[in-house]
């Protein structure tokens, strides 16, 4: 099975407690498709520039993600963003945002990327993640993302996605804002109202939850003794959520539970890192492990 990726492909300036690092391949597409990966074939379409450096582009082929929908625009310079933390890490100092080509982004899907078996539209701008959902052809799962900015100034044109979403995967900090509610189990019922079948809120280190059919499942965050960069953890945990449904190809509700373990896994291997360093020497053997290892973190017997 193959996931499709529309999203961002970026260099990211990053400073954290732990140390700092200089035109990183960051971007929501390159996290979750490095992620998904890992379980599936993986299909990306996003903008990058002039500038972008060609070891990055084979370091994306070196993980079989095909780049058929990557375009080079010569006329201009990749996404760029500096980022600084302090010891809140749930909380990133935005001190540059440059979109360069992304800025004047339009998604065009390959011929081949139209009959995908999973979408994941990620946290683009509304407007076109709609004209993706008019290129594909009934994918098996549509999965979404968002962004605060969106729903700050383009609620309407969001809702219209999430009205055509089968799965929606926002924190809950943007759960909160499209639906004026604060309570994050008061929020969800409104959510899943909207159109979704499914719902999944990150709350960082907090874990992560999931709603469906009246059901509520909960997965920690791994307690980790160092944490380099969160940077990107929100997409890996999309891709490692997604990956894993697309390689079992089913949407129960051992499925999805299980997702839940494999994205906060994957997740919780991106934050040992800066970008995608951890993921570079990540083996599945690591990732067998790391999810064992959440089933122990809460297992018990009445």
């Amino acid at each position: 099975m193959s996931i499709l990726v529309v999203g961002s492909v970026a260099y990211d300036d990053l400073e954290t407690p732990a140390g700092k690092r200089e035109r990183a391949l960051g971007g929501a597409a390159t996290h979750f498709a490095t992620a998904a990966s890992f379980f599936t074939d993986v299909k990306l379409v996003g903008v990058v520039g002039n500038d972008f450096d060609d070891k990055h582009i084979n370091f994306l082929k070196s993980r079989n993600i095909c780049l058929k929908g990557l375009e080079i625009n010569q006329n201009g310079k990749t996404f760029y963003w500096k980022g600084q933390y302090g010891k809140d890490l749930n909380d990133a100092k935005n001190l540059i945002t440059d979109l360069g080509v992304f800025a004047d982004f339009k998604p065009k899907l390959p011929e081949e990327y139209k009959s995908c078996d999973y979408l994941f539209l990620a946290c683009i701008h509304p407007e076109l993640q709609l004209d993706v959902l008019r290129q594909v052809h009934k994918p098996k799962l549509v999965v979404c993302d968002t962004r605060e900015i969106w729903l700050n100034n383009k609620l309407e044109d969001v809702k219209k996605v999430v009205a055509k979403t089968d799965l929606l995967m926002i924190n809950d900090s943007e759960a909160r804002l499209l639906t004026g509610e604060h309570n994050l189990v008061k929020a969800a019922d409104i959510i899943l109202t909207m159109g979704p079948k499914t719902l999944v809120i990150k709350r960082g280190e907090h874990g992560a939850m999931l709603f469906v059919d009246g059901d509520i499942f909960y997965v920690p965050a791994m307690p980790l003794r160092e944490v380099k960069d969160p940077t990107g953890a929100g997409d890996t945990f999309a891709g490692g959520f997604l990956g894993y449904i697309a390689k079992a190809d089913k949407v129960d509700d051992l499925t999805l539970r299980r997702a839940m373990v494999a994205g906060s896994a994957m997740a919780s291997f991106n934050v040992e890192d800066f970008s995608l360093d951890r993921l570079r020497t990540l083996t599945w053997k690591d990732i067998e492990s790391r999810m064992q290892a959440f089933k122990q973190l809460s297992h018990f017997e009445l």
